[in-house]
């Protein structure tokens, strides 16, 4: 069953009358709606068509909150083989929200690494929605070393509302672990390649982001904070979500023009959700031509262009 989102709900009459049709035909076969259900999906395209024609920032968030969008650990399961999850970080715990581990892309070894929402509650739960501890920055610390030691490119999956803010997360270091994965991104002599499937929120994802390409799906959304968030801050009202999604300058097309996303991957129409297959086959041909890009570069050109390209960032100024 669909999940369809608020600025959806014309689509979802028009494809529920269509399947309850359907539906009722596959009941009595003497019934002949085909036609009229064929009407009714001609319709349905349309208006998918006329809603993602020009999507506002907030529905953009939207989207990519959408709970059916693939996840990281779909992206694992279809585009790597040999995936071997390594956990803990020798330190306090493992981090549930997030996956890592030595894996194969295309034959060639790598190490893989992203936040990790959950599909359904009890595996949200255990994910805690995506949002990671000390632990788990820790334990990306961990496996970029190992990379690191071994020449293995680094390929990181990010989709996370941001760092978990709990107490026992800030009595453990949080602060401090993100500002250690940020800076192991910045020195690791191999490859690092971030895609943005999700969401991309705040120091959670710069921990994992900082990297010599920064590509985002097309409806994903990347920034220092939450529309939300930032609303309760500027206007003390979380309902002005909508305007502080337009000033953030989130979305990935926003970014690209600021020079902060080197790479727009395309969604089929509607969204991830809608395409799930395809949408994970366009994520793993752009991460086949980005590491072919960088295979070329020694381990010291690799972290100066590293440096550069986010000591860069700013210099192109806002996107009218």
């Amino acid at each position: 069953m669909t999940n369809y989102l608020d600025f959806e709900k014309p689509l979802a009459e028009i494809e529920g009358k269509a399947e309850e049709l359907r539906a009722m035909a596959r009941k009595n076969d003497e019934m002949d709606i085909e036609d009229e259900a064929r009407a009714l999906d001609a319709k349905a395209s349309v208006l998918l068509k006329d809603l993602y024609k020009k999507l506002t920032p907030w529905r953009k968030c939207q989207i990519a909150r959408h709970p059916e969008r693939p996840h990281c650990k779909d992206y694992i399961e279809a585009l790597f083989t040999e995936y071997t999850p390594l956990a803990g970080d020798r330190n306090f715990s493992d981090d549930d929200a997030v996956m890592g581990g030595l894996a194969r892309f295309d034959d060639q070894p790598i190490v893989v690494i992203g936040h990790e929402k959950g599909h359904d509650t009890e595996s949200r739960l255990k994910r805690n929605f995506g949002m990671a501890r000390p632990e788990g920055y820790r334990k990306a610390v961990r496996l970029m070393d190992m990379a690191d030691r071994f020449g293995l490119p680094v390929i990181t999956l990010v989709d996370t509302p941001g760092a978990y803010p709990g107490k026992g997360a800030e009595e453990r270091g949080q602060s401090e672990a993100i500002a250690r994965s940020t800076e192991k991104c910045l020195q690791v002599g191999v490859p690092v390649i971030s895609i943005v499937i999700g969401e991309g929120g705040s120091g959670g994802a710069v921990a994992f982001a900082t990297a010599n390409r920064l590509a985002m799906l097309e409806h994903s959304v990347y920034s220092v904070i939450s529309p939300e968030g930032c609303a309760s801050i500027l206007w003390k009202d979380a309902e002005k979500m909508r305007e502080a999604a337009e000033a953030l300058r989130l979305t990935a097309q926003d970014l690209l023009n600021l020079g902060v996303a080197d790479q727009v991957i395309p969604e089929p129409l509607g969204g991830a959700h809608r395409g799930r297959d395809e949408t994970i086959q366009a994520v793993g041909n752009a991460l086949r031509l980005m590491l072919k890009d960088l295979s070329h570069m020694e381990p010291k050109s690799l972290i100066t262009h590293r440096r550069k390209k986010f000591l860069d960032i700013g210099s192109k100024g806002l996107a009218a």
